[in-house]
């Protein structure tokens, strides 16, 4: 007599499903990680490049040019100024392009008076009459004064008449970067132009202020000064006049 079996069959496609659905979620996940990994080993081999060594080699110099100066140098500005350099970001690139530098620049301004202008007109020297050197002369004959040193009134009067007053150079001793932005993420690379448009800036900034500050009435008094010091050590009667502080720009052959 055979009895019945109560085992309900074994459902083979239903047990391979179960089995496959933790291999599937594995292999998921491997492959998430795996490009995790990739996406991480990309960013790092971009920011931590190793960079060549840079190898500077120097020439021997050639002297091209040897100019003459004349200059009487009577002041030197020095200006601290700051300097904001951006360019706007575009549309194609999400604005990521946007970039914006903030610079502290140093700079200076020498000005004063180029000498090689002098013509012949501008200086004058009158000798003193025979009139005038005869009654000096009795003057100290007669009187307990010290003969050996020359009087004033026997030397020549000389005038000068200086011409106006120039900015010789600009410089930019030093500028530091304080701050740069690129984009919201920072992904985009520094450009260059931004930090030469800077430098631009900053030597126009450095001129500008000095010229506020009245460097060209400034240079010429010096020079006017310095001129009457350097002419009394001879005794003679020196009078120095100007024509006036020139325009405050730089020469056009240097600008």
């Amino acid at each position: 007599m055979n009895r019945p079996d109560n085992r309900s069959p074994i459902d083979n496609r239903s047990t391979n499903t179960q089995a496959k659905k933790p291999i599937a979620l594995m292999s998921w996940l491997v492959l998430l990680i795996g490009l995790v990994a990739i996406v991480f080993a990309i960013y790092t081999a971009q920011n931590i490049t190793e960079e060549a060594p840079i190898e500077t080699i120097t020439r021997e110099g050639v002297v091209t040019k040897i100019q003459q100066l004349n200059r009487l140098q009577t002041v030197a500005f020095s200006v601290d100024t700051v300097i904001t350099s951006e360019r706007p970001g575009s549309w194609m690139k999400l604005w990521q392009d946007e970039q914006k530098g903030l610079f502290i620049a140093r700079g200076r301004v020498e000005a004063g008076i180029d000498l090689s202008a002098l013509t012949p007109g501008m200086v004058q020297v009158i000798p003193p009459t025979t009139a005038q050197i005869n009654a000096t002369l009795e003057e100290a004959q007669e009187g307990d004064n010290n003969t050996s040193a020359t009087p004033a009134s026997i030397m020549p009067q000389i005038n000068i008449t200086l011409p106006p007053s120039e900015i010789f150079s600009v410089y930019l001793d030093d500028i530091e970067i304080y701050d740069w932005q690129t984009g919201a993420f920072g992904m985009m690379q520094v450009d260059p132009k931004i930090f030469d448009q800077a430098q631009s800036m900053a030597k126009k900034e450095v001129l500008e202020r000095a010229c506020r500050g009245d460097v060209m009435n400034m240079a010429l008094q010096n020079a006017q000064t310095q001129l009457q010091q350097l002419f009394a050590l001879t005794g003679a009667i020196v009078t120095v006049t100007t024509q006036g502080a020139g325009a405050c720009q730089l020469p056009a052959s240097t600008s």
